[in-house]
């Protein structure tokens, strides 16, 4: 197993250095634009809160038109977005948004970009976040089936998932441990009413500890005030099934409280290989609204979904079966599916496809809240509770006679019988308990605001991998890994991992920003310091680290930003902000196969320190009345640069998992671009590109086949990172008839270190259009449309899922040989068509 480790780099210093100035830029700032308001308070009061006649085409934030970086993720806060118009339909479309709903009128001191309900709605009902998001700048989504059940990746300026927070109603997404996302859990496309991505950094009062990069931010729609509801029903290609129905109880009596419950049915066949998907989805949204700007609101998603892994892929499988190929297992060169035939009880099974379950079962409440406490004095409150529970499933051929506990060998047994050479079904199984809460004070005097809050979480993680019999068929008796497990001749129960990492978080955050010359310039200024404890247990004997494993991390995160108006249509903003993203939970621990002399087939990494990041941006904004525009130039400083790496255990290769490796140093230089129209003659074009060039400012170290070295690394290209992107859409709505064309190119993106191996790069396009009838009797604006994607079929490889250094042999700086370690690669979803009627009622 390759390990890497970054050299020590004299940037480390100039970016501490770099900290300390923006800290002290920050904390000499807040007070100052204080000061600077209490003097101008009096002049300037009533101008700031004398109304402004808004056009009801537009898209309206921020109600006091004081645009703020500080506090913007909580779905109470004053920028909550609201969609208005001459049109309105059930569905929640419009037919005025920018660029088809790819774009609204953003006055934030930093670089946003949204999509709204015009252009959610005419995609693929059920469609999960990442797919929704594929064309706005910077952002390289991929998908590996046409519904999205099984996940996906996405990538920002070069930054994944795991580098970026995940928010749904102000509550974190990310998984705690390895900070992964699992679009396909989070919400029905028919209850999204935005999705906000801040390709640069996240907000202060962002509940996350992954944001190296961005954020982004996903809000439901509100209950209707009348009752009613919606329903609908796709058909299409691999026997895809869905319905959705949602019910609005409407304005309950007086009391100022609506509600909707929503379910969601999904079945899909594997497009490749064999196995199928379903997944059951339901929804809840109650809010309470009272006096002046009071608001509470109860939010609870529930999500069980039941399907099947994929193996690995790396570019030798690819190149030799492509999307895969049915039957028994094979020999030589990995399958990229599983094996659809069970041939019985040998070592050569452990492909098949029934060993390789993915079951897992979330719920999801929060209850954002918002108090006007008089005085100008605002008090938010988002409390939540995660719930996670699944497992990906896998196999294990071993002999029970020789079972290792630790350096200890002895026999394993199921109900007292010992079965000798079998395969045995090895579920790596996660359960989460995660509660936590954000809370915000923001006072408003005149021309300055002050924000005062504090996050709090604490979360428990219990990781296992027991093992347990298969059937006759092949089958294992409980895919959740449960009844009877092999026990050792010690009484102990064999595990692959056994861990468990408690992790709590504290982040104050004090912000403050200041309007003046009449709103035209805005100055933003914030800090925050992020305290985070993980505590794990490991359970297996004899690791390097001992059973318990403490790690605190501590970090100063200071953000200030700009934004000027030059007039009602054009406007100017610079930011600059540090992230920072802790390692990986699985760095703590030992686990896999145990090896004498070597210990573990996957050590623990606890030298690994977190990924700072100072990110500046420098925008221009344009926005008429019938064209927007925004142009953004930005630049990253790394260290400690984390990717994720898939490891896979050579004695088991149906074992593997991510983890974090050290890219050392990085610096990111690039330009994004929008931009969109409102309706020309019913026609909505959109447009959006990015330039980006990364590169890598350290040697990294590698290992093969017993060498250990250096690798010229430095100046090379960052892996996971496209150079160019273009996306395209174009829309048509007359208010029956619509259509939408949607088109991506992304470059080509490098899957080591070393640049010895890539992603070619690739062109998707999208096609939908439909119906929209007249309201009949109880149905409101029936609707059929279709949707097909990926129209010219081409199969192709989409994400690097797992970077190494280096693919091939590579000569190090002393002159040695390194062996290459195979990337790992998605495979992108095929052609499909999908029909769907839909109506209000």
């Amino acid at each position: 197993m390759m390990k890497t480790t970054s050299v020590k780099s004299k940037r480390h210093f100039s970016i501490k250095k770099h900290k300390l100035k923006i800290f002290f830029l920050c904390s000499s700032l807040c007070p100052s634009l204080w000061y600077s308001a209490a003097l101008a308070n009096n002049a300037l009061e009533k101008e700031q809160y004398s109304e402004k006649k808004i056009d009801k085409s537009d898209i309206q934030e921020n109600k006091n038109d004081r645009p703020s970086m500080i506090g913007q993720t909580a779905p109470t806060d004053e920028k909550s977005i609201v969609v208005t118009g001459r049109h309105s339909y059930i569905d929640g479309v419009n037919r005025r948004a920018i660029g088809g709903g790819l774009m609204i009128k953003e006055d934030a001191p930093k670089s946003k970009s949204s999509i709204t309900r015009d252009y959610i709605e005419k995609q693929t009902p059920g469609l999960n976040p990442m797919q929704l998001i594929a064309l706005l700048p910077g952002v390289n989504s991929s998908d590996s089936d046409p519904m999205g059940l099984t996940g996906g990746h996405t990538s920002v300026r070069g930054m994944n998932e795991a580098s970026m927070g995940y928010t749904l109603e102000g509550f974190p997404l990310n998984d705690i441990g390895n900070y992964a996302v699992y679009p396909q859990e989070i919400v029905d496309s028919e209850n999204l009413s935005t999705i906000q991505v801040a390709q640069g950094s996240a907000d202060l009062d962002s509940p996350t500890i992954s944001a190296a990069g961005g954020v982004v931010n996903m809000y439901m729609i509100d209950p209707a005030k009348k009752m009613g509801g919606r329903a609908n029903f796709t058909y299409g290609s691999y026997k895809t099934f869905r319905g959705f129905a949602r019910f609005d109880t409407g304005e309950i009596g007086n009391s100022g409280t609506r509600a909707y419950f929503s379910f969601s049915d999904t079945h899909e066949n594997l497009w490749r290989g064999p196995g199928t998907e379903r997944k059951l989805h339901g929804e809840m949204k109650v809010v309470k609204e009272w006096g002046k700007d009071n608001r509470a609101s109860l939010v609870v998603v529930g999500n069980n979904l039941n399907n099947y892994n994929t193996p690995s892929v790396n570019m030798a499988s690819w190149d030799k079966y492509g999307i895969g190929v049915m039957g028994g297992p094979v020999s030589g060169t990995a399958n990229t599916v599983y094996s659809s035939d069970y041939t019985g009880n040998t070592k050569a099974n452990a492909t098949y496809y029934r060993l390789h379950p993915n079951p897992f079962t979330n719920i999801y409440i929060s209850a954002p809240t918002r108090l006007n406490l008089g005085h100008n004095m605002v008090l938010t409150e988002t409390p939540y509770f995660w719930y996670g529970n699944g497992n990906g499933g896998g196999a294990y051929w071993t002999d029970m006679n020789k079972m290792s506990y630790g350096s200890q060998t002895m026999s394993g047994t199921v109900d007292g019988k010992n079965y000798g050479q079998t395969l045995l079904y090895e579920p790596s199984i996660t359960k989460t308990y995660r509660p936590g809460a954000v809370t915000k004070w923001t006072w408003t005097k005149g021309i300055n605001r002050l924000m005062v809050g504090y996050w709090f979480e604490y979360s428990n993680q219990r990781q296992t991998a027991p093992y347990s019999l298969i059937d006759e068929n092949g089958n294992p008796y409980d895919k959740w890994g449960g009844g009877s497990n092999v026990i050792l001749a010690n009484g102990e129960k064999a595990e692959y991992r056994d861990t468990r990492t408690r992790t709590v978080i504290h982040t104050p955050f004090i912000g403050d920003s200041i309007s003046l010359l009449n709103n035209k310039l805005t100055i933003d200024a914030g800090v925050k310091y992020s305290i985070i404890k993980r505590m794990g247990r490991n359970y297996l004997p004899d690791t390097s680290t001992g059973e318990v494993i403490n790690q605190t991390y501590r970090a100063v995160l200071p953000t200030g930003s700009i934004r000027y108006k030059i007039n009602d249509e054009h406007q100017l903003f610079f930011s600059v902000s540090t992230n920072y993203r802790v390692p990986m939970n699985s760095s703590l621990y030992d686990s896999g196969t145990y090896y004498a002399g070597s210990g573990y087939s996957n050590h623990a990494a606890t030298g690994l320190k977190p990924e700072t990041t100072i990110s500046e941006e420098f925008g221009w904004r344009y926005q008429g009345k019938v064209i927007n525009t925004s142009l953004t130039y930005f630049h990253y400083d790394f260290h400690n640069r984390l990717f994720s790496q898939t490891i896979i255990d050579p004695e088991n290769p149906t074992s593997y998992y991510s983890t974090s490796i050290n890219g050392g140093n990085q610096t990111t230089n690039g330009v994004d671009f929008e931009i969109g129209t409102r309706p020309i003659y019913n026609i909505r074009p959109y447009v959006s590109a990015e330039y980006i060039d990364a590169r890598t400012k350290s040697n990294l170290m590698a290992s093969g086949s017993g060498v250990s070295a250096l690798l010229p690394t430095k100046g090379k290209f960052a892996p996971q990172t496209p150079r160019y992107q273009v996306g395209f859409g174009l829309d048509y709505d007359n208010g029956h008839i619509f259509g939408n064309f949607s088109l991506k190119y992304v470059g080509s993106q490098y899957s080591t270190f070393m640049n010895d191996e890539q992603v070619p790069s690739y062109v998707r396009m999208n096609i939908g259009g439909g119906y929209r009838f007249n309201s009949w009797g109880g149905l409101k604006s029936p609707t059929i449309r279709f949707n097909l994607a990926n129209i010219t079929n081409k199969h192709y490889l989409n994400y690097a899922s797992g970077v190494t250094t280096n693919a091939q042999y590579v000569k190090a700086l002393n002159g040695q040989m390194v062996k290459g370690s195979a990337p790992t690669y998605g495979i992108a979803s095929p052609f499909s068509a999908m029909m769907t009627l839909s109506t209000g009622f």
